[in-house]
C-alpha cells in the first residue's frame, strides 16, 4: 500500500534521518515516535508529499507519489500538529471549508453529525471562543467524514485532548483500520492502539 524506500530528510544543514525504509499494508498502523526536532513532522510531510525527500522516494500502490500528484491527495488525509481552524469561523464553517480544499465537499447534515461525534453539536459561536481541546475536535472530525480516504497521516493528533476525545479518536482509528485503511500518526506517548508498530527517530534510542 504504503513504501518508504530509503528516506533521508535534511533540515538547515543537518541530517535528521536516512536510511529510513518500511511498508505498510492495509488494516496496519504504525506510531512515529522521536524527540522534538527529531524529524516526526517532517516525516509526515515527505510521506504526504508537501516535502521532497532528500534522498530515497514514497511508493503508493507500488508507484513514485511524485508522479502521483493529485491522484495521490484524493487517497490521503493529512492533519497537521497545529488545528488548520480559523479564530472568525465557527467549527461548522472550519469543517466545510477544510472538506472542500480536501477535495470531499460534505453537506450541512453530514458536517453537523460528524461535529456532534465530537461533542461539538450547538458550538455556533467563532472559533476563537473554543478551548485548545475544542479546537483540536473540530479539526478532527474531518476524519468521521474521511471513510473514503485510505490513508490517514496523522501530526500529534491526540494533543490537548481530555481522556474521552482520546478514546473517540482511538475508535475512530480502529474503525477506519478495521476497514482496510491504514494510519501513520506521530505522539511522545502510548495512544493504547495495540497493533500500531513504531518508528523511533531518536538518534539515541
Amino acid at each position: 500500500m504504503l513504501e518508504a524506500a530509503e528516506l533521508e530528510c535534511e533540515r538547515g544543514g543537518w541530517v535528521l534521518f536516512r536510511g529510513l525504509s518500511f511498508a505498510l499494508q492495509a488494516g496496519e498502523s504504525l506510531r512515529i515516535a522521536g524527540a522534538n526536532g527529531s524529524g516526526k513532522t517532517s516525516l509526515l510531510r515527505i510521506l504526504c508529499g508537501l516535502l521532497p525527500p532528500a534522498g530515497g522516494e514514497v511508493r503508493w500502490r507500488g508507484a513514485a507519489i511524485r508522479g502521483l500528484r493529485e491522484d495521490y491527495s484524493r487517497e490521503l488525509v493529512y492533519l497537521g500538529h497545529a488545528p488548520a481552524v480559523k479564530d472568525d469561523l465557527s467549527a461548522a464553517e472550519n469543517l466545510e471549508i477544510s472538506c472542500a480544499l480536501a477535495g470531499m465537499p460534505a453537506d450541512a447534515g453530514a458536517i453537523a453529525e460528524a461535529l456532534a461525534r465530537f461533542g461539538l453539536a450547538g458550538k455556533g459561536q467563532p472559533s476563537r471562543r473554543l478551548s485548545q481541546g475544542q479546537r483540536r475536535r473540530a479539526a478532527l472530525a474531518r476524519l468521521a467524514l474521511s471513510a473514503s480516504r485510505p490513508l490517514w497521516l496523522l501530526d500529534e493528533p491526540f494533543s490537548a485532548l481530555d481522556v474521552a476525545g482520546v478514546a473517540l479518536l482511538r475508535a475512530l482509528i480502529e474503525a477506519h483500520l478495521a476497514r482496510g485503511g491504514a494510519v501513520i500518526f506521530t505522539t511522545h506517548q502510548d495512544a493504547g492502539i495495540g497493533a500500531a508498530r513504531v518508528i523511533d527517530l531518536d538518534p539515541s534510542s
